[in-house]
């Protein structure tokens, strides 16, 4: 599949890719971060069959049901690649002891060895968080390191002991 990317100088980025079936789609990601959708006809590449429009918010929401399945299948896909590493999910509870802490209060890498690669909070996802970045209940943790490590940080985030 081939994904064409176009700078819109004032308006944003234009995306253009031809699906498997032989379908033509043409996304604008707007500047102030709205989209507009359309499919083009196979027949003439100018005309569009159909075309949506989404607000900031809604593109967000539809980020989240494309990206956030997607982010967790590639380190999914990573652990199958290289022998030894594991991906997991961890809820920040409200018994958790680092809800309302930083993420680099858990000194997860330092004990465990393992490495926090993104915070999934509702809707939103944040993807290569900082130490700094506050924990809150109810939020996801993505990890990869190896299958003792996160058992380890499961212990550690819930605020039991390993055993």
């Amino acid at each position: 599949m081939d994904l064409e990317e176009t700078l819109l100088p004032g308006v944003g980025v234009r995306y253009e890719l031809e699906t498997r079936s032989g379908q033509v789609l043409g996304i604008v990601v707007q500047r102030e971060g709205g989209a507009e959708i359309a499919v083009y006809d196979r027949r003439d590449p100018d005309r569009a069959r159909g075309m949506f429009r989404l607000e900031p918010e809604e593109v967000d929401a539809v980020a989240e049901v494309l990206g956030a399945p997607r982010l967790t299948q590639r380190f999914a896909d990573l652990s199958r690649e290289v022998p030894g590493l594991e991906s997991g999910r961890f809820t920040i509870t409200a018994g958790s002891p680092f809800a309302g802490r930083t993420l680099g209060e858990t000194r997860a890498r330092t004990l465990t060895g393992c490495s926090i690669v993104a915070i999934v909070r509702g809707a939103d996802v944040v993807p290569s968080p900082s130490p700094g970045d506050p924990l809150r209940t109810g939020d996801v943790l993505v990890a990869i390191g190896s299958a003792t490590g996160l058992e380890q940080l499961e212990h550690r985030l819930s605020g039991r002991t390993a055993g």
